[in-house]
């Protein structure tokens, strides 16, 4: 494969989750706050298909002001975890167009972006959201798990106007960090960007912050609807 990693700087240092066979599509995944991409690699790696290429890059440390400016890693700053909390609006902005400039290396290294699909965990999801939501490619798909739609009051203005865009949203029923009333607000508001019969919302019972091994299941079959061996 050619292209230099280099000139993406989130692929420099991405764990690459590589197909057995030709890579006709990609999955780029992106972690929770104060994670890395290692963790969502391996379970990833559990699903894997044979032609789709999973890609978990890092995300910077910088001081969230949520955790009393503690650096960490985070795809932007968090004030609070509620629907009205202040937004780091520059930050979001910031770390979707990193996340558009992998696309657009996959892209002119063979992957269509129609063959991508975003996704991500918690803050990881909330920024697959709104980088699929404002990219003005039709990606695959989104995968949102746990998560919310960052500076939601901008949408649908701010959308890019792909009213086609598949997305699963998936919310443990017992999770206390983002509560599942919040990933179902999330849900209502998505139908008011994207035809409502693309959306997907599954929640799981007994499930906190985190994932399980239904939700993986759930995951893996939308990919394999969404990116067929070709």
């Amino acid at each position: 494969m050619c292209g230099n990693n280099m000139s993406v700087p989130l692929l420099a240092e991405a764990v690459t989750v590589s197909g057995v066979e030709k890579e006709t599509a990609a999955v780029i995944f992106l972690h929770g706050l104060g994670d890395s991409g290692h963790g969502w690699a391996d379970t990833l790696t559990g699903i894997r298909l044979p032609h789709v290429k999973f890609i978990c890059p890092h995300a910077p440390p910088i001081p969230v002001t949520l955790n009393m400016k503690s650096m960490m890693p985070a795809w932007f700053d968090l004030m609070g975890l509620s629907p009205d909390s202040p937004e780091d609006e520059s930050g979001i902005k910031k770390a979707a167009e990193n996340i558009k400039a992998i696309i657009e290396h996959e892209a002119r290294n063979g992957i269509p972006p129609n063959r991508i699909i975003l996704g991500g965990f918690s803050q990881g999801g909330a920024l697959s959201l709104y980088t699929a939501l404002t990219c003005q490619h039709q990606l695959a798909g989104v995968v949102a798990l746990s998560c919310w739609l960052p500076l939601h009051r901008s949408f649908p203005s701010v959308s890019s106007g792909n009213k086609n865009l598949p997305i699963l949203q998936c919310h443990g029923e017992m999770d206390a960090m983002i509560p599942v009333q919040f990933g179902a607000m999330t849900a209502e508001k998505l139908k008011s960007i994207v035809n409502p019969q693309m959306i997907t919302f599954k929640t799981f019972p007994g499930l906190p912050h985190s994932s399980c091994p239904q939700e993986m299941a759930a995951v893996k079959e939308f990919i394999e609807k969404l990116l067929p061996r070709i």
